[in-house]
């Protein structure tokens, strides 16, 4: 049920030849991906990745350095013709740009909506709220006996923390996970409607993730919008409908539309993956839960190493604006050119054993939310301050706990994701 560690899994050498990181289900497994990336930033870190047409190929980055050098030069390394793999034309693009595919002062007004909200000083006034809520989460969960941690639990608490900045009723908390496992699970057969890449997603290749479950998103949102436009609240939602952009343009209805889709996924999808990773991760090296229960002012700290672990989000993407040279290679200026985060999380370069999972690991300069770019992740912080709250919690009521089913992964090379993870506890 557990795998083997992944020190051992990358000490079985991966010949170059045999590295595919566009064949998805290479993903699923678990070991596949640490071994090519591994593969890759000993032999050839930058490195052309064939893709099959309709797409063109790609440069994957898979060290540490040379990740941080493209996420931090936007001017070189743009995100305006998307940052996912999908290859989109100029009419897709001013269909389904979000926050994420702007650069420069446009990129820097949207983002200035709702930064405030994320600022510590907000965060920082939600301790006891996240408090008890993640003790109503557990308290269902736990008295279960044995659950499965992923429904009962880490996708359970972010989904409740949204629905609270987003001042919409927890009753619809379910329909919102299933949008974001629709739209985010777009290449997995689980989960996607229409599967990315098949003749019926043609159908949908102006929406975001070409997921008909974007216009259900769009349909909630609008709603909301509606309700809240004029008013004086302080959610995110009243935010977005109500504020005005530093640079002075305002979010037109198709702004506001692909805003509320990424705050609806991105809220979600990544803090309930690295919640689940890392409880895997405590699952599969007792001794790292043991010093967390011996001693818990380890927590806060240990919160960088399962984020280092975790890496929720394999991949984003960028396009070379101009010829430039990268690791040795020359990139053309048109190119797609791939950071691969959870490569850049076991780069041997910056962190000492990167493979060991170490709950006391000092100076983690992790990229999982991005290095030194102007795209940081708005939520570091209150995804940090959930993790963290999550395991003060719920480690101090655990005598035991251990894995009771197989761990499936989604088929994704974006979102480093777990579908289900079966565990039996005994309380403390």
């Amino acid at each position: 049920m557990t795998t083997q560690p992944l020190s051992d899994a990358v000490r079985e050498p991966l010949p170059l030849a045999d590295v595919n990181l566009a064949d998805l289900d290479n993903f699923t497994d678990g070991v596949t991906p640490w071994r090519m990336f591994h593969t890759l930033r000993h032999e050839d870190p930058v490195h052309w990745q064939p893709e099959e047409a309709p797409n063109s190929g790609f440069w994957s980055v898979t060290r540490h350095a040379d990740i941080a050098r493209v996420d931090r030069d936007a001017e070189t390394f743009t995100s305006t013709r998307f940052v996912n793999l999908e290859e989109v034309d100029d009419d897709q693009i001013k269909k389904r740009a979000s926050i994420l595919e702007l650069d420069g002062v446009r990129h820097r007004a949207m983002r200035s909506l709702i930064q405030r909200q994320f600022g510590a000083s907000v965060i920082n006034s939600y301790t006891d709220f996240l408090r008890g809520l993640t003790a109503t989460t557990l308290d269902a969960a736990l008295a279960k006996g044995t659950f499965d941690f992923v429904k009962e639990v880490s996708a359970d608490f972010p989904i409740n923390v949204l629905a609270r900045l987003l001042d919409v009723p927890p009753e619809d908390n379910q329909q919102l996970i299933d949008w974001g496992n629709r739209i985010i699970g777009n290449t997995d057969p689980d989960y996607a409607d229409v599967l990315l890449g098949s003749e019926e997603s043609e159908k949908y290749r102006d929406l975001p993730f070409r997921s008909p479950a974007s216009l259900e998103v769009f349909a909630y949102g609008r709603e909301l919008a509606r309700q809240r436009r004029g008013g004086n609240g302080t959610d995110l939602v009243s935010q977005l409908v109500n504020g005005t952009p530093r640079d002075g343009v305002p979010l037109s209805g198709q702004d506001f539309d692909n805003y509320f889709l990424l705050l609806v996924v991105a809220g979600n999808e990544t803090t309930r993956h690295t919640i689940t990773h890392s409880m895997l991760a405590l699952l599969q090296h007792p001794e790292q839960l043991a010093r967390l229960q011996e001693d818990p002012s380890l927590i806060p700290g240990a919160v960088e190493e399962f984020l280092r672990w975790a890496s929720p989000v394999y991949h984003f993407r960028r396009t070379a604006t101009r010829d430039v040279e990268l690791g040795g290679k020359q990139v053309k200026e048109g190119d797609k050119v791939v950071m691969w985060f959870a490569s850049g999380n076991r780069d041997e370069e910056v962190f000492g054993n990167p493979y060991d999972f170490d709950v006391a690991r000092q100076n983690n300069d992790h990229v999982t939310f991005g290095k030194g770019s102007p795209h940081l992740c708005l939520g570091n912080l209150l995804a940090r301050t959930e993790i963290r709250i999550m395991f003060e919690e719920l480690i101090p009521r655990l005598a035991g706990i251990r894995l009771v089913g197989d761990v499936p992964r989604v088929r994704s090379n974006f979102v480093n994701g777990i579908k289900r993870l079966p565990v039996e506890v005994t309380l403390a």
